[in-house]
């Protein structure tokens, strides 16, 4: 993965260019990119989400998002890490922190709405965590976010999947 700074000397990932169909990305979409980006400024420089959240509100493209998903998304994650790190952990090949950044941000934000967002179904949550692991990530980090998801969801969101 490739990073660069913004103006504040932080380091960012870059963002490939995707869009949804019809080339458009959907509120939602922006605020699932932009809970992304704080969770990864979190990973990496352990500033507290007040001031992740003060910083991404001023990125171009913020007032397009859906800030009140982005807000559950970054604060949630950030409140429960402990509790997001023990429901991945068990699906990894290596430890939490050998994880890309961009891979450790995508699985806490996909393994949160698993865990907290029942209303959005899994195949959202995962196929979202994929285009996320796409736009932000290295070549083949999509595969491995859809595979450690599909094993978090089948723990967290049995019922659903028919695998009670």
């Amino acid at each position: 993965m490739t990073s660069s700074t913004d103006g504040s000397g932080t380091a960012r990932p870059e963002r490939r260019q995707g869009r949804d169909a019809g080339g458009v990305r959907s509120a939602r979409r922006r605020a699932r990119e932009f809970a992304v980006q704080g969770i990864y400024q979190w990973l990496i420089s352990g500033e507290d989400a007040g001031a992740i959240e003060v910083h991404i509100a001023t990125t171009p493209g913020f007032g397009r998002a859906d800030k009140e998903h982005f807000l559950a998304l970054l604060h949630g994650c950030l409140e429960t890490s402990t509790e997001l790190h023990e429901a991945i952990a068990p699906n990894l090949d290596r430890g939490i922190d050998e994880l890309s950044p961009v891979e450790h941000a995508v699985l806490m934000l996909g393994a949160y709405e698993l865990a907290r967002h029942p209303e959005i179904p899994v195949r959202v949550v995962i196929n979202e965590a994929v285009e996320l692991a796409k736009t932000f990530g290295g070549t083949d980090g999509f595969k491995y976010v859809n595979g450690v998801l599909d094993r978090v969801a089948a723990r967290l969101r049995a019922v659903e999947l028919g695998k009670d």
